[in-house]
């Protein structure tokens, strides 16, 4: 492997010069420039990050702690963070909470001590100390999906509010009175969130959302099966079940279907979180859909632009409704024919 040396004995510099056009230092000539990149090119020269890092006192690096790698939003989050940071000259290390507090502060730890330049973070929950002190500590950090509320950290999210007063506009003009819901951890904002909106809807159309039409779940399917069962089991069941987010709709989607019901003949089904195999079930699942790659990208400029010394702005993206067939909608009806030219006998 090439050293710092041989390029610039390929140069024809010293390797002060070839430090300083690596660190991209003005006072170098534009022909020592030239040579000594022509030189790292040839020779296939990679700098070695972590001295850098300790004569810089940074090491592009950006910590992105999530809430759950097996779901599916989060899934494409995480792409697109990558590919963002990636763009702007930084490298991404991942860390999984799988919905934990715990795990979620063993990561945040961990990617402190490697001295990461920022942190993106869903947070599992508002009460971390560790958090906390991350946060307010000078750390530059960005909440993304959800966040903490009170703690003066820039926050990328979504509005789901508006998108779900048309879900529930949408299910009242098909006919559907008794809606359900399938919340979120209450200690998440997003939990919180979603059935209040879910509940303010509701009461615009003069409906109520009674205790036994919410039950609570933790962003995972088996949640979302459990909580739907206990509907069905019920001596009125909904009529709609809106799961607050795709894992839930998924074990929502397993319990109708053990039973032996259909949706949405027997009942119906959406969600919050549009996912690209919603569209492969049968029916396929209307959905709240939130802009998941523009949030990761967002996110990670507000951060970029925090560690760089820019003031970071807060984002706020709408969500919006994607009608299919999952609460008895009637299929699009399909293009005529076009007419065939008959000649005249």
């Amino acid at each position: 492997m090439a050293s710092i040396k041989d390029v610039a004995a390929e140069a024809g510099v010293s390797v002060a010069t070839v430090s300083r056009v690596l660190n991209d230092h003005p006072s170098v000539s534009e022909d020592a420039r030239t040579r000594v990149l022509a030189a790292v090119e040839a020779l296939g020269y990679r700098p070695n990050a972590v001295a850098r890092s300790l004569r810089t006192d940074q090491t592009r690096t950006l910590g992105l702690v999530i809430s759950d790698v097996m779901n599916p939003y989060f899934t494409e989050l995480a792409r697109s963070v990558e590919e963002e940071a990636r763009a702007l000259g930084y490298s991404v290390i991942i860390g999984n909470a799988d919905e934990r507090p715990d795990l979620q502060d063993h990561h945040v730890r961990t990617l402190l001590d490697r001295r990461i330049d920022g942190l993106l973070v869903s947070p599992t929950d508002g009460g971390s100390p560790l958090m906390l002190d991350a946060a307010r500590g000078g750390t530059p950090m960005v909440f993304v999906d959800r966040w903490i509320p009170g703690v003066d950290v820039p926050v990328v999210r979504s509005d789901g509010r508006g998108a779900v007063r048309d879900l529930v506009a949408h299910l009242h003009a098909l006919g559907h009175r008794r809606l359900a819901i399938i919340a979120g951890p209450a200690a998440t904002t997003t939990g919180r969130e979603r059935v209040e909106a879910f509940r303010e809807a509701l009461q615009a159309h003069g409906l109520e959302l009674p205790d036994a039409y919410t039950g609570q779940g933790d962003f995972q399917a088996e949640s979302g099966r459990r909580v739907t069962e206990g509907f069905l089991d019920l001596p009125e069941p909904p009529e709609v079940v809106f799961a607050a987010d795709n894992l839930m709709a998924l074990g929502a989607l397993d319990a109708v279907r053990a039973r032996g019901l259909r949706i949405p003949r027997d009942i119906a089904l959406a969600a919050f979180d549009d996912i690209p195999w919603f569209v492969h079930t049968d029916p396929p699942i209307t959905a709240v859909a939130q802009s998941t790659g523009e949030l990761g990208r967002a996110a990670v400029r507000a951060l970029v632009d925090r560690i760089e010394g820019r003031p970071p702005q807060s984002v706020t993206l709408p969500a919006r409704l994607v009608v299919r067939r999952s609460c008895g909608e009637q299929p699009a009806s399909p293009e005529p024919a076009p007419a065939q030219n008959r000649s005249q006998s």
